[in-house]
């Protein structure tokens, strides 16, 4: 049997090295990659959404613009006052700026939630920055005894 002789260049780690796991590395470029993808996702979910809205109100407009032909014909015919019909168009326009008000609260809860966690995030880096600072200054002394 021959046995593979080999010569490394110096770029080429030795064996040591490439067996020294850091679990700084790992949770680093795991976490890393796991957002990335997260991130690379955003537009897939959000033309799904935008495609979806855009059948929903395609359908609706479908539907009620043919349904406004029998519905003229169904209510003369019953002889309903214009009056009540006004009403329920109040209603309507009442729920329908009640409905964008609270799309609009959430569009701003979820944009002042996304700045505090961002904020958050800024904070915990900063600590945990400092914190790394002195971790590192206190093995340095250690190291020096």
């Amino acid at each position: 049997m021959e046995t593979e002789t080999r010569v490394l260049t110096k770029d080429e780690p030795k064996n040591e090295e490439k067996s020294k796991i850091s679990i700084c590395d790992l949770t680093k470029n795991n976490t890393s990659e796991i957002l990335q993808k997260m991130e690379y996702q955003l537009p897939v979910y959000l033309q799904g959404y935008t495609d979806l809205f855009t059948k929903y109100l395609h359908s609706f407009n479908t539907t009620f613009g043919t349904c406004r032909i029998s519905e003229k014909q169904f209510f003369d015919r019953l002889g309903i006052n214009h009056q009540v019909m006004e009403e329920i168009a109040e209603y309507w326009n009442f729920a329908k700026n009640l409905t964008i008000i609270q799309i609009e609260t959430c569009s701003k809860f979820v944009q002042d939630y996304i700045d505090f966690r961002i904020s958050t995030i800024d904070s915990l880096d900063k600590s945990m920055t400092s914190a790394l600072e002195y971790y590192s200054k206190a093995l340095s002394e250690f190291n020096k005894k």
